[in-house]
């Protein structure tokens, strides 16, 4: 991958019996193109309830010399509530605006109930509006100094403990933490350095083992690979042979022109323009694999259902033409860009939905968040790229004036060695590409992998859907039977009359 696509990856940046973690494995549904007119958003739109508030934070929780604040928003929802024996699921806000997961992460909403919990949905510092500096957060580099995950935990922990300071009821009730993808990570991470705060932790796609060489750096796009190749036959082969047909057609004006008109691109193409359009195209792939999941949604972009399928129907023979094998993959980047009909050209420069802060994003993969990727071309469906770390740092420093710390977040949260840890459940879809950086075995009683057959990104987290395989649904009954556990040790088994239905 190229630099830059590597810096937009990582923007893409949610139980067992003790002893083995279990693979869940329902019969196969054939869905096609079947496309449901609701999604997760749209679902809870109206029916959830909320309301916004704000919290004063310190810019800097480490040191004794910046006094200044920030307004952190965060979203509270009580409608199923107790004050006698309930919960509060505390979601772990990751790379954005915290309207947009509160709205894609329906779980929480569906568990409300029998929980009898408070949902409290914090942004994470730098994102949606949640600015330290304001509009100058990202105008001045020295500004961005206090955007890492440690700060974000401890702003999750002062926020903990102003909600249980101010709200009647709350003080003695114990708190969850929730999150998918990097909030994830936030997820299991506060609960390794604030176990007193919270009582475990459900991290979905949570790619804790994605650093410091912990994993061979080209998981990620196998996986990806392997989701085309069994979505469609030919399909990751049509795509592999794809990027020298691009070469070959590129190479003289006439291609330069044909090519734009071939992918309807909104900007003509010229000949620097080529490592970037291949990029933009790699970068589909990944995204389609994210969001394979079994029903339309809207996550990223508006999709069908098993969108790789759809889109790996036009990839079906791979010993064509170069022109006719670019028109094919015109015909599978427009599953994802343009499935509603409404675009009037492709733009390379939008990949994802806004709700993503990419700004933020590119500022923490080029410090702590520093995820080795790589491809080969033969296990992969990729052109072949090397983790290049001179080369990465080097353009973090160009653009930011920082140079990454690639050992960071393994000396800081342990890498592997989290065996002392507690009450924390890792759930991951073997669809989803983030899973090869994942927890996926048991490694205590308490510290247990949930796999998803046919999950995605974060696909339990998501709202109940009717098109949910079983598989999700098992993953899910699970996790709330580990979050039931840990709500009635945290009363201490006490017998309470609330807490019967535990």
């Amino acid at each position: 991958m190229g630099r830059r696509a590597l810096l937009l990856l990582l923007l893409l940046l949610a139980f067992l019996a003790p002893g083995a973690a279990i693979t869940l494995r329902p019969t196969l549904r054939t869905l096609g193109s079947l496309h449901l007119p609701t999604s997760s958003t749209s679902r809870y739109a109206v029916a959830r309830n909320y309301s916004v508030h704000y919290f004063q934070q310190k810019i800097d929780h480490f040191g004794f010399t910046i006094m200044k604040t920030f307004k952190q928003r965060y979203i509270i929802a009580d409608k199923y509530w107790k004050k006698d024996g309930g919960s509060i699921l505390f979601y772990t806000g990751n790379e954005g605006d915290i309207i947009w997961f509160c709205n894609n992460t329906g779980f929480m909403w569906d568990v409300a109930k029998e929980l009898k919990a408070m949902l409290v949905f914090a942004e994470h510092r730098y994102y949606g509006e949640s600015l330290p500096f304001g509009h100058s957060s990202y105008k001045d580099s020295r500004h961005l100094n206090f955007l890492t995950s440690e700060q974000a935990l401890a702003d999750f922990a002062e926020l903990i403990k102003h909600l249980k300071r101010t709200i009647p009821g709350a003080e003695n009730q114990p708190v969850i933490a929730l999150g998918g993808s990097y909030g994830g990570m936030l997820a299991a991470w506060f609960r390794m350095k604030y176990p007193h705060i919270v009582v475990g932790a459900l991290a979905a796609s949570a790619p804790i083992l994605q650093f410091d060489n912990l994993i061979p750096c080209g998981v990620f796009m196998k996986i990806v690979t392997t989701d085309f190749r069994k979505s469609g036959p030919y399909c990751s082969e049509s795509i592999r042979r794809s990027w020298d047909a691009i070469n070959r057609l590129s190479n003289t004006g006439r291609g330069l022109r044909w090519l734009t008109e071939a992918l309807h691109l909104c900007n003509p193409l010229d000949s620097q323009d080529i490592q970037h359009l291949k990029d933009w195209i790699a970068e589909t792939w990944v995204n389609l694999a994210m969001v394979d999941y079994p029903y339309a949604s809207n996550f990223l972009q508006p999709l069908p259902a098993w969108p790789i399928k759809v889109a790996c129907q036009y990839l079906r023979n791979p010993n064509v033409s170069d022109s006719v094998l670019l028109e094919n993959i015109f015909q599978a980047l427009n599953v994802y860009y343009n499935y509603s009909g409404q675009a009037q050209c492709l733009n390379m420069s939008e990949t994802t939905t806004r709700s993503l802060g990419s700004q933020g994003w590119s500022y923490q993969a080029c410090t702590e968040m520093v995820m080795p990727f790589c491809t080969n071309g033969i296990d992969d469906m990729f052109e072949p790229r090397l983790w290049d770390l001179k080369e990465f740092s080097d353009d973090c420093f160009n653009h930011w004036g920082v140079r990454p710390r690639p050992s960071w977040i393994s000396t800081l949260y342990g890498g592997k060695n989290i065996s002392s840890h507690t009450n924390i459940v890792f759930s991951n879809g073997e669809l989803d590409p983030w899973s090869g950086g994942g927890i996926t075995e048991d490694i205590t009683d308490t510290l247990v992998a949930i796999t998803i057959s046919e999950g995605a990104h974060h696909l339990d987290l998501r709202a109940s859907n009717p098109l949910d395989p079983s598989s999700v649904l098992l993953a899910r009954t699970l996790e709330v039977g580990h979050m039931k556990k840990w709500i009635k040790d945290f009363y201490g088994r006490a017998g309470k009359e609330e807490l019967r239905d535990f």
